[in-house]
């Protein structure tokens, strides 16, 4: 039985979201460890392995998979305290999710201007 092609897509667009937001609120937790965050960043990146990996052209998915590479790329190699580390994914992730939600938001230009028939 072969799976479909979009089936794939989406399924590896999933998965590549689900390590993104993981990785993102293991960043953001308070009494942030280095030593969990790498176990769990690791568990996380082994999930996506399973996933046949598909190529990705737009803004937001490209952004994400290099996320996922820089994220990568740090736990192999970061600083002592990995604050550096962790501010540059933050504000990385910041970028990505603004790039995911600028499509949502449309600011209603010339409000007042709109034609009114007076009912």
């Amino acid at each position: 039985m072969q799976v479909h092609e979009k089936q794939i897509r989406i399924r590896y667009i999933r998965v590549l979201e689900k390590f993104f937001t993981r990785t993102v609120s293991l960043l953001k937790l308070e009494n942030f460890d280095v030593d969990l965050f790498k176990e769990r960043t690791r568990k996380n990146y082994k999930d996506l392995k399973r996933v046949d990996a598909v190529p990705l052209h737009s803004p937001y998915l490209t952004s994400l998979t290099n996320f996922l590479n820089k994220t990568l790329q740090y736990l192999e190699a970061h600083s002592k305290d990995f604050e550096d580390e962790r501010s540059t994914l933050l504000k990385d992730a910041n970028t990505i999710q603004k790039e995911k939600n600028k499509n949502s938001y449309s600011k209603d230009k010339h409000k007042k201007h709109k034609f009114n028939d007076g009912y």
